[in-house]
């Protein structure tokens, strides 16, 4: 691969080109065996390029797995006494090849050139987002880096939980659902036409939901591409839709909405705001930017307008917690823990305390969901190989009931 370097010869001056090179290791190898002292190297593709690079090749799942592990090890190494730089680079080393390994390198050439880390960062906003950045910012200009990799830590682990709580919890309801819909669709190809063909020699009358499944099938294998045409553009019209600010606002709206599900969404919501605006807090950023970063980090737009009011609540010079006096989004408890944290000044704490609460809250109600969901599929598509398999053998007991009447 092609990598952008800059260094310095015996006598100081500098010099920048571009090596051609497995990775950043054995560019910076074969650099020193030139007697030049590199200063940084990075792969030579503009930082836009480079960030839709990462985006497309690791998942949203894998970067916040790979930044926790990132803030715990730098917590381990800086806070024995490890220099930064060193740390960056055996972590460097620790790193599989790949766009990961990339970024660490990126980020121990720049400090190894004077920049800060959270500067380093701006450029890897696929992986570091702007409260991650402002949290280390403020750790360095105050000194207490190593706490804030330990916050960091502790926060990204979190996400990481919740994260794979409820994708866990919708891995095996899914699974459930495309075995249904398969098993449907083998069912109208290849089972039904069967019976069709034995009805035809036997010349037995068809009760009406007979006949309707046999319809049904004959359509289905004739325009069988036809329903996958409507389906695939019906799932790409949504997609499109959903991506509009209509479409967004409607959709955070009826998620909101859903039974069982929107109290779920409400409480996760609700969770990560307070966990972010408490982390944010704690490490002594003013108020109006760490609402600005915790909005920004939501995703639902209704969230995003308790926080905007939020945030003009704080400028007027007004009591924040007014604006999480709002049923419909944050529990009573919550807004209350809120409000007496304003009234005490211990606010910060209160929503470590309160996002902790909620967190484990959290993961037994979608474990409690995840029971109810599972029985619920199940016992639909026993109803619908049921409903099939009465319809297809309801001509057969009405051919023996007439045989045995013959007779």
């Amino acid at each position: 691969m092609k990598l952008a370097y800059k260094a310095y010869d015996g006598l100081g001056k500098a010099v920048t080109g571009i090596i051609e090179a497995g990775d950043t290791v054995g560019a910076s190898e074969l650099l020193h065996r030139k007697g030049l002292y590199v200063a940084a190297i990075e792969a030579s593709i503009p930082a836009q390029e480079k960030t839709r690079f990462i985006r497309r090749h690791s998942s949203g799942g894998q970067r916040l797995k790979d930044v926790a592990w990132f803030s715990r090890q730098l917590f381990v190494l800086v806070s024995s006494g490890t220099q930064l730089a060193d740390a960056l680079h055996a972590l460097e080393r620790q790193a599989r090849p790949g766009p990961w390994r990339q970024v660490i390198t990126s980020l121990r050439t720049r400090v190894e050139g004077g920049a800060a880390l959270a500067v380093a960062m701006e450029t890897h906003n696929a992986y570091f987002d702007p409260i991650y950045r402002n949290l280390i910012a403020a750790g360095e200009s105050s000194g207490r880096l190593v706490e804030m990799f330990d916050q960091l830590a502790g926060l990204k682990q979190k996400q990481l939980r919740v994260r794979n709580s409820v994708v866990g919890a919708l891995v095996y309801p899914c699974l459930l659902v495309t075995v249904g819909l398969t098993m449907f669709v083998m069912l109208l190809l290849f089972v039904i036409p069967r019976f069709a063909g034995l009805f035809q020699t036997m010349a037995v009358p068809l009760p009406a939901s007979t006949a309707v499944l046999l319809h049904a099938s004959d359509a289905f294998r004739a325009y069988w591409w036809l329903t996958m045409l409507l389906a695939a553009g019906a799932v790409g019209g949504a997609v499109v839709g959903l991506r509009t600010p209509r479409g967004r606002q409607m959709r955070d709206r009826l998620v909101l909405r859903l039974p069982y599900v929107g109290p779920i969404v409400k409480s996760l919501s609700t969770a990560r705001i307070v966990s972010l605006l408490g982390v944010l807090m704690q490490a002594r950023i003013p108020v109006l930017e760490a609402l600005r970063h915790v909005r920004h980090s939501t995703g639902n737009g209704r969230y995003q307008e308790l926080i905007a009011r939020a945030e003009e609540a704080v400028t007027k010079g007004e009591a924040m917690s007014a604006a999480f006096d709002d049923t419909g989004l944050v529990s009573p408890s919550v807004y209350e823990a809120i409000r007496s944290g304003e009234e005490s000044g211990e606010l910060d704490r209160l929503l470590i305390t309160i996002s902790t609460f909620l967190d484990e809250e959290n993961e037994v109600i979608v474990r409690s969901l995840t029971s109810i969901i599972e029985p619920l599929i199940l016992i639909v598509m026993g109803l619908l190989v049921g409903l099939i398999a009465i319809c297809m053998f309801m001509p057969l007991f009405d051919l023996a009931s007439i045989t045995q009447q013959g007779g």
